[in-house]
């Protein structure tokens, strides 16, 4: 029996052990032949019979299944929190009170809240099984030494696999035989091109990426054929890893459902507290009838709970996924709108998001000179600018190396232009169309030496007219070993100086290019044969070409823009260490002097990697584990993390992020199942676009919480006044009801339509734990609340002294507290400046729009006598009509006088304390989030 028992979970060098001896080595380290004997199989591979029972044995080769709840259980548990309960308990308080349609709608709004995270968890469930289509449905086998096609389902170990180009990577194979193989392997490890393959073994401790002679399962072949054997499958591959990882993390909730549920925890507490004591003080004090007393109680409940503040908030966060939709982040789940508004870090990739995913030519070096290429895209057009003095001539010769030894093409097509083939094979043919504008002459291939991973280069024998030429382009080490000669400074050949062209090599490489090598040589007339051997050693060089994935002009802009509003910005990547430091240098990000590689990660443990996560900005060579380890790190801290992921390697971290964001163009299907919000255009510009509208939305929950919380504490205050005095209620429970389940919803629906204020992305992002109910918010209930009472109390008082019947000064009391609410919409629209300027006052449309259906409202119940004898209302005389919009007048001269004193106060105070944190820098990782000045404090000098 085989032991395919999988190493340590913190092991990153292999994918699983087979017997003692690979119990210590890796696969990838090993030789094709020792992989066979570990495996039990040779190149005629396994017996059906052998492979019958290993399939019994290991079971298919599939991602692993993993045990559902059942369907009823996974639903009513999206009724089991606070908030739920006490929207239910609203409801059945509504009903008891007779209306039977409010109670409808907030029942409503409980089964709406429960189906939408019913649905979001099925999305959850379905990403795990996405992964399964990740594997090839089909695959070619060698058993009992006979070629056959068999379901990828029924792949065991010892299996021989036969890959040709176009193929999906069925399970990971150990290479024993490559041609000519290159692998796409950007949904495991990042890499933004295809990778090549070989036989050779790789260093024990290499990253995925650098397993030169694994195949890994849900990969892409594609150029070459292979053959290799099956070391693991199922679970034990690293795709089924992924599936795992992505079980076992759980879904996070959000900072506002989080806040959401401690506040409405709070406030139930506060509320039947409250209701309990005034009833035992009417009954036993004051000696009030019981059932007086309960309903008073009832009334207090009913004042105390926000019944339309389910859904203003569905209706706020509506809106911005509506805003979102048009700067291209489409919102899957409708929390994390308000959670990309707390982000304080931002995990991205490189290839796409960052970059262009679009290889160009920058860089042309030759002994005759050098050139800048200008250009973006695939577009043949774009200056090429000499470096001083350059031989024009070793320009164009590089040129038509470039398109000669070339399988791609270019077309327009829709305004732009595509490549067809390899993307770098692309730029070099569209660098040589810059270079050489006119047609090139015609050539026909005679001969033909495809790339290949062993030697590293490939190279074309052509034919024009009476002349032939080889052209050879690849590796410029690997080119330079058949050279003796190169074109001098002076346009004539001179002896190759190899120490030259590495300095050149190492200076663009530096840069984050891809540097190739070109090489020529005239051929004989009758020359046909091409291969390694016939090469020959008496090619010239030519020169080197440095080739890079530019990054995109916006998301430049944008990660600026992330900086100046407090938001690290983190480069993890699959590819190498030099270019992801070039593109984090180019993008501008905070600290590009250190890059961590995930070797780096794997030997630190994790109080290091807390360290290291928060002072580090980019990290290549990254594993899964790694990135999942990173998010952990960052949100251990306090921070709140947005991870981007494309490939199935990003996945269980973008699960496991505050909020996880998918690429909607390249992004895999089971990174966007996942995904909290999918990107339209792959590009960081709209996560920092999105970071915006989501500070936006909880800006507007925020103001529709400063704008209903007061109208509720006044109801309750006005209540309790009632019953510790003895008196009149000066508004009933059903007039309560009105207040909150109309004109509170119409009024409060304005504000989720509130533009983005003007400081919004210069305001440090605010901490995970920051309460949304603080002491700023607690001081504006108090202050709010008392002006309410007086006011309503005053009016109140003044119509029972005028003369006028219980019915009449009530209806002065409600319509006080309408209007009273009217001039607190205008108040909270601007809690960072002034109401008193005309762009304040002029409002939205939707502001005045609501302003007049609630009007429209409040004049029905107050004179309509159908309505009157449902509310216990009754008609106003206009004169006191006048009075109470005046006192609205009144209220809002009172808060705005009291909101700019406040900033006085406090701005002052800000102030103060950002010139004595000026200089001062942190030795460890904060436990909380920096703000935007003290983050600067710790960027290195410039």
């Amino acid at each position: 029996m085989l032991d395919l028992s999988e190493p340590d979970r913190n092991d990153h060098t292999g994918s699983g052990a087979v017997g003692d001896k690979a119990a210590t080595t890796a696969f990838h380290a090993r030789s094709g032949p020792e992989c066979l004997g570990a495996l039990s199989s040779s190149d005629d591979g396994l017996t059906p019979e052998e492979a019958t029972r290993r399939l019994a044995e290991y079971g298919p080769n599939r991602p692993p299944q993993h045990k559902r709840t059942p369907v009823l259980l996974r639903f009513l548990a999206h009724f089991n929190n606070v908030l739920m309960y006490v929207l239910m308990a609203s409801a059945v308080t509504t009903a008891v009170l007779g209306h039977s349609t409010d109670a409808a709608v907030i029942a409503a709004v409980v089964l709406a809240n429960a189906i939408i995270g019913f649905i979001q968890e099925g999305r959850a469930e379905k990403a795990m099984a996405s992964i399964g289509k990740m594997l090839a449905p089909h695959a070619a086998v060698i058993r009992g030494g006979e070629r056959l096609t068999l379901d990828s389902a029924e792949i065991v170990p010892g299996d021989i696999v036969l890959l040709d180009a176009g193929d999906r990577v069925p399970a990971d194979i150990r290479l024993l035989e490559a041609h000519g193989v290159q692998a796409q392997e950007a949904v495991l490890t990042g890499e933004s091109v295809p990778v090549e393959k070989g036989e050779e073994a790789s260093a024990e401790n290499a990253a995925l990426a650098e397993r030169y002679g694994v195949a890994f399962g849900g990969t892409l072949v594609t150029s070459g054929q292979a053959k290799g054997v099956v070391f693991a499958t199922g679970h034990r591959t690293e795709i089924g890893k992924i599936s795992r990882m992505m079980h076992d993390v759980e879904t996070m909730t959000t900072p506002l459902i989080r806040q959401m549920n401690g506040f409405s925890t709070w406030l139930t507490i506060l509320a039947l507290l409250l209701a309990a004591l005034l009833v035992v003080f009417g009954v036993m004090v004051r000696g009030e009838p019981f059932i007086e007393m309960f309903m008073a109680a009832v009334s207090i409940a009913v004042a105390a709970i926000p019944e339309g503040l389910p859904a203003i908030l569905t209706i706020t966060m509506a809106v911005g996924v509506q805003a979102m939709a048009k700067r291209n982040a489409i919102v899957r789940r409708l929390p994390a709108i308000e959670t990309l508004g707390s982000v304080s870090v931002i995990c991205t990739d490189k290839t796409g998001t960052l970059t262009r995913n679009e290889m160009v030519v920058r860089s042309v070096v030759a002994r005759a000179g050098s050139w800048e290429v200008e250009g973006e895209g695939y577009a043949p057009e774009g200056e090429i600018r000499a470096e001083g003095t350059g031989s024009i001539e070793v320009l164009h010769a590089i040129a038509a190396v470039s398109e000669r030894c070339n399988d791609a093409c270019l077309a327009e097509e829709g305004g732009g232009w595509s490549v067809g083939g390899d993307p770098m094979e692309g730029a070099l043919l569209a660098f040589a169309r810059k270079a050489n504008p006119d047609e090139a002459p015609k050539t026909e291939r005679k001969g033909l030496i495809p790339f290949d991973a062993r030697h590293r280069f490939m190279a074309t024998l052509d034919r024009a007219g009476d002349d032939s030429v080889v052209s050879v382009k690849g590796a410029p080490e690997a080119i330079g070993a058949f050279c003796r000669t190169q074109i001098g400074a002076e346009g004539a050949e001179e002896p190759f100086d190899e120490t030259f062209w590495k300095d050149e090599i190492d200076r663009l490489s530096a840069s984050g290019q891809r540097v190739l090598g070109f090489a020529s040589r005239q051929a004989a007339a009758e020359e046909g044969d091409l291969t390694p051997d016939t090469l020959g050693h008496e090619l010239v060089f030519l020169g080197i070409v440095g080739l890079i994935d530019p990054p995109r002009p916006e998301a430049i802009e944008a990660v600026a823009a992330c900086i100046e509003a407090g938001i690290d910005v983190k480069m993890i990547t699959g590819d190498h260490r030099g270019t992801a430091a070039a593109i984090g240098r180019q993008i501008g990000l905070a600290s590009v002097d250190r890059v961590l590689t995930g070797q780096d990660l794997d030997e630190l443990d994790d109080a290091a990697l807390s360290h290291a996560a928060f002072e580090t900005d980019i990290f290549a060579r990254t594993s899964p584990e790694h990135k999942l380890r990173l998010v952990r790190a960052l949100k251990a801290q306090g921070l709140t993390v947005a991870m981007t992921g494309d490939g199935v390697n990003d996945a269980p971290a973008v699960k496991l992020a505050d909020a996880g964001i998918a690429m909607g163009i390249k992004g895999s299907e089971a990174t966007i199942e996942v995904a909290d919000i999918v990107l339209a255009d792959d590009n960081f510009a709209s996560i920092a676009a999105a970071v915006r509208e989501g500070r936006t939305v909880y800006d507007n929950i925020k103001k529709v919480l400063a704008w209903l919380l007061p109208t509720d504490a006044a109801e309750v205050a006005i209540v309790s006044l009632a019953v510790l005095l003895g008196t009149a209620l000066p508004i009933t429970p059903l007039q309560i009801l009105w207040v909150n389940l109309v004109t509170a919803v119409t009024l409060g629906i304005a504000l989720a339509f509130e533009p983005t204020e003007e400081n919004t992305m210069h305001r440090p992002p605010r901490p995970a734990d920051q309460p949304i109910f603080d002491g700023r918010l607690a001081w504006h209930v108090v202050v709010v609340t008392v002006v309410f009472v007086a006011g309503i109390y005053g009016i109140f008082t003044y119509g029972l002294r005028l003369g006028y019947d219980l019915p009449v000064a009530r209806t002065m009391a409600l319509n006080a507290l309408v209007a009273f609410e009217i001039a607190a919409l205008f108040y909270v629209r601007n809690i960072y400046g002034t109401s008193f300027t005309w762009k304040a006052v002029r409002g939205t449309r939707v502001i005045w729009l609501t302003v007049f259906l609630t009007a429209a409202g409040q004049l029905a119940v107050t004179y309509i006598p159908s309505l009157q004898s449902i509310f216990g209302t009754a008609a106003v005389p206009v004169r006191e009509g006048l009075i109470i919009l005046g006192l609205g007048v009144i209220v809002l001269i009172l808060l705005e006088t009291e909101k700019q004193l406040r900033f006085a106060v406090t701005g002052a105070g800000q102030r103060r304390s950002q010139e004595q944190n000026r200089g001062a820098r942190p030795t460890t990782a904060p436990q909380r989030p920096l703000d935007r000045g003290q983050r600067r404090l710790l960027l290195p000098p410039k």
